[in-house]
């Protein structure tokens, strides 16, 4: 991913804190407020309004995965781990929820500002390589049932370049995108005959 990063103003946003009474959680709420940031602080689970904070900060020590109202890996905002402990299996657990960065214990007095936009933009990255990864897979799908198509049409005598053109004919006459010819075509006899008549 090339180009600036863009750092905005974090003032308004809303973290929540998913630790167990702490010092942590008191150091963390300090910088969080003064940065701008609306604290609130949970356990051991989030509430379903967690849904619609800006950040989650979560206790990678204690924490696992029923915590979360959503699947591991797909939290619908930046995650950032506050670690104390250093054992592999729990720093691997961290990585699995999808933390894009961290915080270690004990929380000090500096740290929240830039774990927040580290964490904020690898979210945004990510987010922005799924779409490009679902859309890439819708494409080859489209392109795979066009190919199918054809063999189908090839079943009636003539060549490839025929059935090509007899299904660039239907989706022209029934004023659709080739990829829609194609999946009519491959649904069955019924859906092909919507796909000359005209309509949709």
């Amino acid at each position: 991913m090339t180009g600036a990063v863009r750092i905005a103003d974090l003032g308004g946003a809303r973290a929540i804190i998913l630790h167990r009474p702490h010092a942590a959680v008191t150091a963390l709420t300090r910088q969080l407020q003064a940065v701008g940031l609306r604290v609130t602080t949970s356990w051991p689970d989030l509430q379903a309004d967690a849904l619609g904070a800006d950040f989650v900060f979560f206790d990678a020590d204690m924490g696992f995965d029923d915590q979360f109202p959503w699947s591991r890996g797909a939290a619908p905002m930046p995650l950032i781990a506050l670690i104390g402990s250093e054992a592999p299996g729990r720093i691997e657990w961290a990585l699995a929820t999808g933390a894009q960065a961290q915080i270690l214990k004990p929380v000090g007095d500096s740290g929240v500002y830039s774990a927040l936009l580290i964490a904020r933009h690898g979210f945004e990255a990510r987010r922005s390589l799924s779409a490009e990864a679902a859309d890439l897979r819708r494409r080859l799908g489209e392109r795979q049932t066009v190919v199918q198509a054809v063999i189908l049409l090839t079943r009636s005598g003539g060549s490839e370049s025929a059935a090509y053109a007899t299904l660039r004919q239907m989706a022209m006459t029934a004023r659709i995108t080739l990829e829609e010819a194609a999946a009519r075509v491959v649904a069955g006899p019924d859906r092909r005959g919507h796909a000359t008549g005209g309509g949709t």
